[in-house]
């Protein structure tokens, strides 16, 4: 059995280890208070014994002398380790301590030899998805449980993991050890494109400052178009699936949004978004060179863009990811994006995410994956109403 150490929160917190037992009063004593929102299924009493639980690690979460809060996680196999249970009183919650939690419990879990770190959380619950994604765990899949519609995540503990998981989303190319242990030949040898040096085309209107020098001009698409296709190779390292002819059919037509990022005169990046259906826009493609990423530029941009597209008299924004692409997909959570679903399309695995201006579809959303009970507006629009 690991010693478990106790953990410095900071602001007065602290992690202890408590006993099994402990943490099940705990539950029966503080869960109503911390999950009163979600929607769960009754299955009733249980018919089953549960197996055994493997290997355990239990902390309470303390505020000076009280429990305030815990975590629980158990071994799931030989090589993971599933992170089941995490509470936090609401008064203690919104304060950042789930994300200064997290790097000690992954060193406990590293310390006991385990290679993989698992967990599932409601689609729509920002609040835990967000710190686990910088915390380096990956979209793993969605799943429809008595608790809702659940994202699974999971972090690869052990070197070359990661590596393999955005050569299976096609986020990146085969590559060293990740290839040789996925059985694929690398793809090594390929240099990254140099990026050629594009001016910013003349345009119409003022441009919105980004900061840092960093410039978002509103453009026609066929001027976005020839800057993109002057700087599409430089920009991204994707694996996308070649189809070797050009598509049949032509476009379906859609309103199109264009602007172009400049800087000190240069064009370094671009956003392309077209409508989607009668309700909703696609924010079809954003990058930006790679001497510019790192910046906080996406997150700077994305309200300007979703302040665009709704001016449009949109009521959604869709968009599509690399399940792996956090460096992305974290940035459109926090303006208020939700994980909606995956798909495999000729880019590879993708995370569907959707962004409503509309407040009653954002209840209506935390409503199905069973993060809020049906109450108020958008239960009535649903036809459901919670039990008192």
């Amino acid at each position: 059995m690991i010693f478990l150490a106790s953990f410095d929160l900071g602001g007065g917190y602290r992690a202890q280890p408590i006993s099994v037992e402990a943490y099940r009063a705990a539950c029966a004593r503080l869960e109503g208070q911390i999950f009163d929102e979600n929607w769960l299924y009754d299955f009733g009493p249980a018919t089953k014994t549960p197996p055994p639980a493997g290997e355990q690690f239990v902390y309470g979460l303390f505020f000076g002398a009280d429990l305030i809060g815990w975590s629980y996680a158990h071994q799931l196999d030989e090589r993971t380790v599933y992170m089941a249970d995490t509470g936090i009183l609401p008064e203690h919650q919104g304060k950042g301590l789930y994300g200064r939690l997290l790097p000690h419990l992954l060193g406990v879990f590293r310390a006991a030899g385990y290679t993989l770190v698992q967990s599932h959380h409601r689609a729509t619950n920002n609040r835990v998805i967000i710190p686990k994604l910088r915390a380096g765990f990956v979209l793993q899949g969605l799943n429809l449980y008595e608790g809702g519609l659940n994202v699974a995540l999971t972090l690869g503990l052990a070197d070359h993991y990661r590596e393999a998981q955005h050569i299976r989303s096609g986020f990146g190319q085969a590559r060293g050890e990740a290839a040789q242990r996925l059985g694929v030949q690398a793809a090594e040898g390929l240099a990254p494109t140099p990026a050629p040096r594009v001016l910013m085309p003349p345009t119409e209107g003022q441009p919105t400052d980004l900061g840092g020098g960093y410039q978002l001009w509103r453009v026609p698409y066929a001027v976005y178009w020839e800057a993109y296709h002057q700087l599409e190779d430089a920009a991204y390292s994707t694996v996308s699936f070649d189809w070797r002819t050009e598509a049949p059919l032509p476009t379906p037509e859609q309103p199109k949004y264009a602007w172009l990022i400049a800087r000190a005169g240069e064009v370094v990046g671009w956003q392309y978004s077209r409508g989607w259906d009668s309700r909703t826009a696609y924010m079809v493609n954003t990058a930006f060179l790679p001497a510019h990423r790192g910046k906080g530029l996406y997150t700077r941009l994305l309200p300007h863009i979703l302040a665009a597209l709704e001016a449009q008299g949109y009521a959604l924004v869709r968009s599509h990811h690399h399940a792996t692409n956090s460096a992305v997909i974290i940035p459109k959570l926090r303006a208020g994006f939700r994980i909606q679903g995956l798909e495999v399309d000729s880019h590879g695995v993708m995370a569907v995410l959707l962004h409503s201006f509309d407040e009653v579809y954002r209840d209506y959303m935390g409503i199905r994956s069973g993060l809020r009970r049906p109450v108020g507006e958008a239960a009535r629009r649903l036809g459901l109403r919670a039990e008192s």
